[in-house]
């Protein structure tokens, strides 16, 4: 990831795209099994449906639970935003109508396998980071980029946990 400058009021996001020599079919089970998502994430320690939810669903909450060495640990309420089966799995990280983050899993067939991406918005709404940036005003463009490229660096990762198990 390079330098942008970006400010946490500029919404930055982040994307990785990684291809899958298996069918949308296979990958969307394992990409919406929230389940199965600490398991591909150096930071996700636990996820759970909240309100009686058995799966994904547009309006379907979930609590995650979360760890960072320099943030500590945290949990927060996501809703899902977005919802197409086999193709779009999106969720909001606290409010709506002004999440923390949103994130989304996006599968295109492609060359007889998936293309699978994984896509992140920081903000608008406050988070964890907010805190480290009020606390140095004058370092926020360091903060935020520091942030955003550890969300790539972690979304490589978890996409290349998805590609092994959808491949096996």
């Amino acid at each position: 990831m390079e330098w942008t400058g970006a400010r946490y009021a500029d919404k930055p996001a982040v994307e990785v795209r990684i291809w899958i020599d298996a069918a949308p079919a296979r990958v969307w089970e394992l990409v919406s099994d929230i389940k199965l998502m600490p398991a591909t994430s150096s930071e996700l320690q636990s996820v759970e449906w909240l309100d009686g939810a058995a799966g994904p669903a547009t309006g379907a909450r979930f609590a995650g639970r979360s760890r960072h060495e320099a943030l500590g640990e945290w949990e927060s309420t996501s809703c899902v935003v977005e919802f197409e089966p086999e193709r779009v799995f999106g969720w909001a990280v606290g409010d709506p109508a002004d999440p923390a983050a949103l994130w989304r899993f996006r599968l295109e067939p492609k060359d007889g396998g998936t293309e699978l991406s994984e896509w992140v918005q920081m903000g608008p709404g406050r988070s964890g980071l907010s805190l480290a940036i009020d606390q140095m005003p004058d370092k926020e463009q360091k903060i935020v980029f520091v942030r955003m490229r550890e969300f790539e660096r972690n979304m490589t990762g978890t996409l290349e946990r998805f590609k092994a198990l959808a491949e096996a």
